[in-house]
């Protein structure tokens, strides 16, 4: 089984290396992206048998910080 974890920073909290991006494409002459916010994915290979609600704990513990962060789990 396969989950895949998307990872953004929450609405409200700077995102310098998203602005960072947005910057660097204007100056490559892309003027017209107006906000960039940049994330992660996690992809997992999970045994048989793992659960949704065992990678959310995974999110909760380890791969996002929740203070911060938002996280949406995709199994496949």
């Amino acid at each position: 089984m396969k989950a895949r974890v998307h990872v953004m920073l929450k609405n409200g909290v700077l995102d310098p290396q998203g602005e960072a991006v947005r910057h660097a494409l204007g100056a490559m002459g892309f003027d017209g992206v107006q906000a960039v916010r940049q994330g992660k994915v996690i992809e997992l290979d999970l045994a048989d048998g793992a659960t949704q609600a065992d990678v959310e704990q995974m999110c909760e513990k380890l791969l996002a910080n929740t203070v911060i962060e938002s996280y949406t789990v995709e199994i496949a």
